[in-house]
């Protein structure tokens, strides 16, 4: 959006170092320049322990004295880390242009302050009012004893990052109104995980919506390859209309499911064209995991291990799988869920509704399997790494070549493969109709994109796969969170170990009729019990 302005940094070099509020983060930024301050410790014995309330108080008074002041220096001199802190409050007045700052704190909870900004934005004669909460923590400086606010950017505005800046100016892509599929208006109020979805539009096709710009207060983030995000515009532009593949009922109803769960995303996408119906997250924080995400994606991954075995003639929908208790694959042993009962005459849809690893792992070695196998099936089948231009950034998966432990764990969604919702939705809809349709959300008509290819599966290994998965969303893993969908239905259960995670991420895609929907939910436990719920829910409106 907006360009063109030479801006000061936000955050500073000291940022990495003190990038969670609280003690132990100032101790390291005080022992190098002195607790932020410019003055020598006096000869009085160093305070330590946390700052009382009458040095909150005053700590916070005197900065947001100094800040509503314009007075950078002194209210960077009263943080940990002035270095990062003075070019911010200093761009606040210039390259923002905000002024007439009044500050109104709020009730203290212990050395946390909760504060109320009122300002004004002033730009080319024009003036509009800024209003906004935050707020700061009070730390003790080590060297010094003195209380300090703790540095971080959103002391000054909560959507401020790390290296972020604030700019206003005249924007250099015009607004956009973008349309779902049928013409209904997509709002971030009205759709508010399509917040950075629509900035990122904004930026990417502002110019070719026939739109003119308007002045704007916007965060420029320091990857600029994430759209500014807009906070207070003083001149509306004139939006260009843009359409997209959403569908506004799909998407309330992901916008609906994934608040129910901390930490979720999920993407839903038409199987018969590749376009994208539905795009959620619910996080703490911007991040659009739904489409940027790089995450083991557990069971939901043996779409393709299965796919793999079928086209390379190991076995067969019916053909054998036996499930041990363990498989052992170079020297690590593989184990299934607690509870699940060995079946040593499984079939592989058996064992792929009931998700057992260990049928997997043991096929994995069968002539003419190399290691090379799971990426080319991922590869040439399903588009994975492929590049794909889905009009916003997206990720595409990952399925490396790998030999030892890492191959039979990949064989499981584990070890080095990487995918996201995007990727899974996409498997899923490339296994049910055999054919690889690159998701996107703008068509490639508007800017002439090139859209990923692959040749997809055979007939017969597209027929099982979706056998298996109605099976599985009808008798196996995902037929509790599938339960009361009608019409053509399956899905796939993952749940996903991660070092230091109490719980393992929940995965799950499915399919209902023309519809494919994936989720993941970190620390959501097995598949069926968050992320399946979420995928349900979009299929019951979607499908």
């Amino acid at each position: 959006m907006a360009r063109g302005v030479k801006v000061a940094v936000i955050g500073g070099v000291f940022a990495a170092m003190v990038g969670g509020a609280g003690y132990g983060a100032y101790n390291i930024v005080s022992a190098l320049n002195g607790d932020g301050g410019t003055g020598a410790a006096g000869p009085a014995p160093v305070k330590s322990g946390p700052p009382s309330a009458d040095e909150v108080e005053e700590t916070t008074a005197k900065f947001f004295a100094a800040w509503e002041k314009g007075q950078a220096a002194s209210a960077a001199a009263l943080t940990n880390n002035d270095t990062a802190a003075e070019p911010l409050l200093t761009a606040y007045g210039t390259t923002a242009h905000i002024t007439d700052v009044t500050i109104t704190p709020g009730t203290a909870s212990g050395a946390t302050v909760p504060y109320t900004v009122k300002a004004k934005v002033v730009h080319d004669g024009t003036s509009k009012p800024l209003t906004y909460r935050s707020e700061l923590t009070v730390v003790r400086g080590v060297t010094t004893g003195r209380a300090l606010v703790d540095w971080q950017p959103s002391v000054i505005h909560p959507e401020l990052r790390r290296d972020d800046t604030l700019v206003t100016e005249e924007s250099a892509n015009p607004p956009i109104e973008a349309v779902d599929r049928n013409g209904t208006v997509l709002t971030k109020e009205k759709y508010p995980s399509l917040g950075p979805v629509l900035d990122a539009l904004r930026d990417r096709y502002g110019d070719k919506a026939g739109g003119t710009p308007g002045v704007e207060l916007v965060v420029r983030h320091a990857d600029r390859a994430v759209a500014d995000t807009p906070l207070l515009t003083l001149a509306k532009g004139k939006p260009g209309k843009l359409n997209t593949t959403i569908s506004a009922s799909a998407q309330a109803a992901a916008e609906t499911a994934v608040k129910k769960y901390s930490q979720s995303s999920v993407v839903a996408v038409k199987p018969s064209t590749g376009e994208v119906l539905a795009v959620a997250n619910h996080r703490t924080d911007a991040f659009n995991a739904a489409f940027e995400g790089t995450a083991a994606p557990g069971s939901t991954m043996k779409i393709i291990t299965a796919a793999m075995l079928i086209d390379n003639g190991v076995t067969s929908m019916n053909g054998p799988a036996p499930c041990p208790d363990d498989a052992v694959w170079q020297g690590q042993t593989f184990k299934n869920l607690t509870n699940m009962e060995p079946n040593p005459s499984a079939t592989l849809a058996n064992s792929f509704l009931r998700s057992c690893n260990t049928a997997f792992i043991k096929l994995i070695d069968e002539e003419p399997l190399t290691d090379e196998s799971l990426t080319t099936e991922a590869e040439t089948r399903f588009g994975i790494g492929k590049d794909w231009k889905t009009g916003i950034v997206s990720v595409d998966g990952k399925v490396p070549a790998v030999s030892g432990p890492d191959r039979a764990a990949g064989a499981i969604g584990q070890g080095q493969v990487q995918m996201n919702p995007l990727n899974m939705a996409s498997v899923t809809a490339t296994a049910i109709t055999g054919s690889f349709r690159q998701p996107y959300l703008v068509s490639p008509e508007l800017d002439d994109r090139q859209l990923a290819t692959a040749k997809g599966l055979p007939d017969s290994t597209a027929a099982q796969l979706k056998q298996m998965m109605r099976l599985t969303a009808t008798q196996g893993t995902a037929a509790t969170a599938m339960r009361g969908l009608g019409d053509d239905i399956g899905a796939k259960t993952g749940s996903a170990e991660v070092d230091g995670q109490a719980e393992s991420n929940s995965w799950f895609t499915g399919f209902r009729n023309d519809v494919a929907a994936a989720a993941m939910t970190e620390e959501g436990g097995h598949g069926g019990d968050a992320a399946g719920p979420i995928v349900a829910a979009v299929l019951r409106t979607a499908g």
